[in-house]
């Protein structure tokens, strides 16, 4: 009896581990990671809220670059013309009030102001002849007044003899021949009289003429006084002198040349400085006189000047302006207008010195108070 050979059972295979799912899904970041991002957009916030000056950054101290120093630029001009025979000054040079800085050509404003030395002496000669001439005057009145007298007196006495004649004629004391001799001296004494007091009124007219003749005269005197005055200032002027103290700018003159009254020369820029600053309407709302201020200078490393608000303008720029502008067309565009402030600088600061008109500077003010210094 055969047997049954015994079955080997089959191995079995385990199954394959089902595929991954296809897709994106978003990595999970760590808490610090969303700390750092979160902070750069806060920081970006703050840094727009800041630029446009929004809570909580709106600051009472308001700030410009539209902002510029000044200073006093004064014109040196000639007051006479002629040529210049000396210049003692050159370009950019510190000079002092009443320095000398040109020389005119001076000989015919010599020659002028003998001229009228000559005048007026002239004329002092000519009063002095005029007091002459009234006491002349006054002694021929004095003897035609005194002549006067001799006439009344010669009348009188032959008033007299004719009365004295008319009472001796009656009687047959004198003759009539003798009686008209008498009444012809009594006519001659009455013309000589009348005569007498013509020369008198004559001599009379004569000193009131010479009387009147004085103030023309003294007006004369005075008169070349005053042409001696004008020439000895024309002869001062022949040398230009600066008016104040400070810094020439290009002198634009040379040795040799012909300049005329008014002439350009040279500028002179003084010491005094200030800085005026151009803000938007809308930041002049709280300033006011007397408010602490300062600029950071460009040109001087952006070094700190501090000073104080001085004034306002008193509109904005544009209504100084030629040409106005003329927003009737319809196409209107609000634009902020500026308005200039003026700033004093503090004295006795260092640097300040190197401040030069025409500089950029960058201006804050604090509005928060007023505190004239």
């Amino acid at each position: 009896m055969t047997t049954p050979a015994t079955e080997v059972p089959a191995k079995v295979t385990a199954a394959p581990p089902p595929p991954a799912p296809s897709g994106w899904r978003p990595v999970k970041n760590s808490v610090r990671v969303l700390s750092v991002a979160g902070a750069i957009v806060a920081c970006g916030v703050l840094a727009i809220l800041a630029a446009w000056r929004l809570p909580p950054f709106d600051s009472a101290v308001q700030r410009t670059d539209d902002a510029y120093v000044r200073g006093l630029t004064t014109v040196i001009s000639p007051q006479v013309s002629g040529y210049i025979t000396q210049v003692f000054v050159q370009d950019y040079e510190e000079v002092a009030a009443g320095q000398p800085l040109f020389q005119i050509d001076d000989r015919i404003y010599r020659q002028r102001v003998e001229q009228a030395k000559a005048q007026l002496d002239a004329q002092q000669a000519n009063l002095q002849n005029f007091t002459q001439s009234l006491a002349s005057r006054q002694a021929m009145l004095a003897s035609t007044l005194a002549g006067v007298a001799n006439a009344r007196a010669q009348l009188l006495r032959a008033q007299a003899d004719q009365k004295r004649a008319d009472d001796l004629v009656n009687d047959g004391s004198i003759s009539i021949r003798e009686a008209d001799q008498t009444r012809a001296a009594l006519r001659e004494a009455e013309a000589q009289l009348a005569q007498s007091k013509a020369v008198s009124s004559s001599a009379s007219q004569d000193v009131r003429s010479v009387v009147v003749n004085q103030g023309s005269l003294r007006a004369a005197v005075e008169g070349a006084q005053a042409t001696l005055h004008t020439a000895e200032i024309d002869l001062e002027h022949t040398v230009v002198l600066a008016p104040d103290s400070g810094r020439l700018g290009d002198v634009g003159v040379h040795l040799g040349q012909y300049v005329t009254n008014g002439t350009q020369l040279v500028f002179l820029v003084p010491p005094v400085r200030w800085v005026v600053a151009n803000f938007k309407e809308e930041q002049t709302g709280r300033m006011q006189s007397g408010q602490r201020a300062w600029f950071t200078v460009d040109a001087l490393e952006n070094a700190r000047i501090n000073g104080y608000v001085e004034r306002l303008s008193p509109a904005a720029g544009s209504e100084f302006a030629v040409i106005k502008s003329d927003n009737a067309t319809g196409n209107f565009v609000k634009v902020s207008q500026r308005i200039s402030v003026r700033i004093l600088v503090d004295p006795g600061q260092a640097r300040t010195f190197l401040l030069r008109p025409g500089m950029s500077v960058e201006a804050r003010v604090d509005t928060r108070g007023a505190s004239k210094p």
